[in-house]
């Protein structure tokens, strides 16, 4: 299920936009949910949105609350949101990539741009998703939501980002997950943990703190490996 949100002070734009994203995703039958929000305070004042969509379109020019700094609230969480600028001006769009903006759209091409937008942002998608054979039946991972996994005895445990932290559970050893994942940027911190290193905040102490503040261990013999693998991955990203 796609989750998208609109977020943007004037109705005809929030209707208009999502009538364009009711055609685009009905005709490829994909399951969805739009919210619609006025403002980028009103967007904030549940703060499981800043992780919650996979798509918002915002609004740069609003009052009280810009969609600027609205969408750096978003990235502050370290979330992984596509956020697309919508705007009347083009003169704004440079601002974007403060907040690194997938799309801008200017309000007066929506017709065209939409559908091109989604053309492009479903393509980022699915090359981050995953699969695997869970407990709980087969199903597609985003790999930026992707906290970590846990090896448990016979078992291998995802926790994975969606409204909140949820655990998918599989029968697979570390080891494999670990060759699957690796390409995506996760770190075998541990021989039991398989960081996804976009959400690692930072190493101290022989631990990984996460941006959800969880405190995983680093044995000492590993410490330094990890240290340097993480330091290689922040220097080009």
């Amino acid at each position: 299920m796609m989750q998208i949100a609109i977020c943007d002070d004037e109705k005809f734009y929030r209707d208009r936009i999502k009538a364009l994203l009711d055609r685009y995703l009905g005709d490829r039958r994909l399951e969805f949910t739009i919210t619609m929000f006025g403002s980028g305070k009103d967007f904030l004042q549940q703060s499981e949105n800043l992780v919650k969509y996979d798509i918002v379109f915002m609004d740069i020019n609003m009052d009280e609350m810009d969609g600027i700094d609205t969408a750096m609230r978003i990235r502050a969480f370290h979330s992984k949101t596509y956020i697309v600028f919508v705007t009347a001006f083009i003169s704004y769009v440079l601002e974007g990539y403060k907040v690194d903006a997938v799309r801008y759209i200017i309000k007066d091409t929506l017709e065209a741009a939409v559908p091109e937008c989604m053309d492009a942002v479903m393509h980022k998608m699915r090359l981050q998703q995953v699969s695997f054979p869970f407990m709980e039946g087969e199903r597609k991972l985003y790999t930026d939501n992707i906290l970590y996994v846990e090896s448990r005895r016979h078992k291998s445990v995802f926790f994975y980002l969606e409204s909140n932290i949820v655990n998918y559970q599989i029968y697979d050893k570390l080891d494999c997950i670990e060759q699957k994942l690796s390409v995506y940027g996760f770190l075998r911190i541990h021989k039991s943990y398989l960081v996804n290193m976009k959400h690692l905040q930072k190493l101290s102490n022989y631990t990984a703190v996460l941006d959800t503040g969880e405190v995983l261990p680093v044995p000492r013999l590993r410490y330094q490996g990890v240290k340097k693998a993480y330091v290689a991955y922040r220097g080009i990203v």
